[in-house]
């Protein structure tokens, strides 16, 4: 069994566990912390140590990032704090944990675990998987092949950014009963399929379990529409892909 471990770092939580490569799937249940607040790059670090130490693992470290991420950089960060813009977050966490670190936007991990392992695989054409929790995040495929950081949470919706539309934080904060969020993320489809014509949209991050309660409601759309086969652990195993590609 080739297992690597994955840390999924989100606005909101961090969360990681080994990772069974062969499988595609978690090899041991998951632990989650809070996302500190601030989210300061210390703090994030300090967070993340925890996670690794609590299962002794020695060896590659993948880890997501909700921002982009050029060559181990961390170039934005919407949802977490501002003093992350510019780090080199690789070198830190390798520092930090002492063990070699691959890091990568969010959205694009859970994509390639989704094209991988999940709801996506083998398939070809465009392929557009978009997680929904404290942001909108997003992973652009075609014909397989990863086109990064797209970060289409961040397009104008309504003379603001989608994800302050609807993002499932949203959802929540603002007390949206499912048939008026689908409304939202109707139209958000709406948005991204003008933009990209994908075959297939594939609807990850934690709202993702709760699937039948909305996805029924979308009807705005040209896209094949389904549910991500991982759910929220797929940023922790694309994660862990990378950390093994990466060597």
């Amino acid at each position: 069994m080739a297992t690597v471990f994955g840390v999924d770092i989100g606005g909101s939580g961090i969360k990681g566990a080994p990772v069974d490569l062969d499988a595609g799937a978690l090899a041991q249940e998951r632990h989650k912390v809070l996302t500190p607040q601030p989210s300061s790059p210390e703090a994030v670090v300090e967070a993340v140590g925890e996670v690794v130490r609590r299962f002794g693992h020695q060896g590659p470290v993948g880890l997501t990032f909700p921002g982009v991420v050029v060559g181990g950089h961390t170039r934005t960060a919407a949802n977490v704090d501002k003093r992350w813009i510019g780090l080199d977050a690789a070198a830190m966490f390798q520092d930090a944990l002492g063990l070699p670190a691959t890091v990568l936007n969010d959205a694009d991990a859970a994509g390639l675990a989704e094209l991988t392992y999940g709801a996506g695989r083998a398939h070809g054409g465009v392929v557009l998987v978009l997680t929904f929790g404290t942001g909108i995040g997003s992973a652009l495929f075609v014909d397989g092949a990863l086109v990064p950081n797209t970060e289409l949470g961040h397009l104008e919706l309504r003379g603001k950014d989608a994800e302050l539309r609807a993002s499932s934080a949203v959802r929540e904060r603002h007390d949206l009963s499912w048939p008026q969020w689908a409304e939202r993320v109707d139209e958000y489809l709406e948005l991204v399929e003008r933009l990209f014509s994908p075959q297939l949209i594939i609807i990850g991050g934690g709202v993702s379990r709760k699937h039948e309660k909305f996805l029924p409601l979308l009807t705005r759309r040209e896209a094949e529409l389904v549910p991500a086969t991982l759910r929220n652990d797929a940023g922790i195993v694309g994660a862990a892909m990378a950390a093994a590609k990466a060597g």
